[in-house]
């Protein structure tokens, strides 16, 4: 565990500073075709000092933690803040006050054996291998990420959290009818240690069994008929839509330059059946993938309602973009390394389920799909959206057909988010999510699957 050595600092820190602590740990283990191709055990630790002075803030780092290299940060973020001052000559703007008192989310040092996670990938390739011959390749990566950090600000805010996520992919390769290869994958991943979360490989079978199932499915796939069709999207593929198409939209810094949301507020953007919510740490009572109490500015976590019933209601805000709009922040500035600065980003992103279930949703479909995975894509700050599809099925008088081959949606997501006319009842959350703007950063998303129109592109 990180000593603390910027306590000692607290009672000399300058108006509006943050002092930063942080170490990022990864374990990772990858076998592919039965062979050890990946054993990683990395460390990566410093400490960090940004410091808002005039209407700009010095920011400055270092790897090396100990009490000369914090002192040695503080100086050097004042001097960068009286520096930028002096070329930029800002108008100085007060900042929200953070958070005060102490706050912990930690448990005691666990250190898990790499051999845990050797063995663990083994046992589960081993079944792959076992059951399933009709694959050309398979892989299972386990992993690991902890992130500890201790904050302290002017506000009195003093913070310790430790906060690990294990993740467990498996993904398989296969030839279609044609013999070009087709690939698929499954994440899993949880709040948590891997060994707690993971204490056992046979928990997966059923859910690898399903992986398979598919893919075999997948070799016969045909290909999508392209236009607007009407189309389910799953949990997996309404949470990557709500993460990157209107999340960023309505994260404040991207508002402020420009994102079309920033004349949408208080006006309808979606079906009365969506309310998108960006939560801060838990839903239901329970932890979520990503869970935030105090952000790396020292406010508190709160959690922050984007769309109530299709109308857009709140931005995503650190200190500055929340002085900028003149309301106030709820956890959204988040920097994933000790070099990092806190940017506005979210956390735990999701639609809130409906009332219909899932197999009603299909059988209300004539003529269209049922779409499960994305793949890769990508969005801009007008909402306007390009997702690759990795599974899905035809959808004929409301039944699920044929597998069709990996595909393309796109659209305009507010435009897309106004055609949902049923949302299904389950709440699936992915927590294997990570978020790349400027620095990678984990995430959540999911929800439950939704109804609506999309342009599918076919052959």
């Amino acid at each position: 565990m990180l000593q603390n050595y910027i306590s000692e600092f607290k009672s000399g820190l300058k108006a509006c500073t943050e002092l930063r602590a942080q170490m990022n740990s990864s374990q990772m283990v990858n076998i592919l075709k039965g062979s050890l191709t990946s054993n990683q055990n990395n460390i990566r630790k410093g400490v960090s000092a940004r410091i808002y002075k005039n209407g700009v803030y010095g920011f400055a780092s270092a790897s090396d933690y100990n009490l000369e290299s914090v002192k040695k940060v503080l100086d050097t973020a004042l001097k960068n803040a009286e520096f930028l001052n002096s070329k930029a000559k800002k108008e100085p703007k007060s900042l929200p006050a953070g958070s005060q008192g102490s706050f912990s989310l930690n448990r005691q040092e666990h250190i898990i054996p790499q051999k845990y996670f050797i063995d663990f990938a083994r046992e589960t390739d081993e079944y792959i291998s076992t059951h399933y011959k009709n694959l050309d390749s398979r892989s299972v990566c386990c992993k690991q990420d902890t992130n500890e950090k201790l904050l302290c600000t002017t506000d009195s805010c003093d913070c310790h959290t430790i906060t690990p996520r294990a993740n467990l992919y498996v993904h398989m390769t296969a030839n279609d009818n044609s013999g070009v290869p087709i690939s698929l994958y499954e994440a899993w991943g949880e709040f948590g240690t891997f060994d707690s979360i993971y204490s056992d490989p046979k928990s997966l079978y059923e859910g690898i069994d399903h992986l398979y199932e598919r893919i075999m499915q997948k070799r016969e796939a045909v290909y999508a008929e392209g236009g607007i069709k009407q189309v389910i999207l799953d949990s997996d593929l309404a949470g990557i839509l709500a993460h990157e198409a209107v999340g960023h939209t309505v994260e404040g810094d991207l508002v402020r330059f420009g994102s079309v949301a920033g004349s949408y507020r208080n006006k309808q953007v979606a079906s009365e059946l969506i309310t998108l919510v960006d939560y801060a740490n838990s839903y239901e009572g329970k932890l979520l993938g990503v869970p935030i109490f105090v952000d790396d500015e020292g406010t508190k976590a709160e959690d922050v309602v984007l769309i109530e019933r299709g109308i857009l209601k709140e931005f995503m805000h650190n200190k500055e973009t929340a002085a900028h709009f003149g309301t106030v922040p709820k956890g959204n500035a988040r920097a994933n390394e000790f070099i990092d600065e806190p940017l506005v980003r979210m956390r735990n992103t999701a639609i809130l389920p409906g009332k219909s279930s899932l197999e009603e949703m299909i059988a209300s479909v004539e003529d269209g799909y049922y779409f499960m995975k994305p793949t890769n894509g990508q969005a801009d700050l007008t909402g306007e959206f390009m997702f690759g599809v990795a599974m899905g099925y035809e959808i004929k008088k409301g039944k699920v057909g044929r597998a069709v081959k990996e595909t393309t949606i796109s659209g305009i997501a507010f435009d897309l988010l106004k055609t949902v006319d049923m949302v299904s009842d389950e709440m699936v959350w992915k927590n294997t999510g990570w978020c790349g703007k400027k620095q990678w950063i984990p995430v959540s998303m999911g929800g439950p699957a939704i109804r609506c129109k999309i342009n599918v592109g076919g052959k």
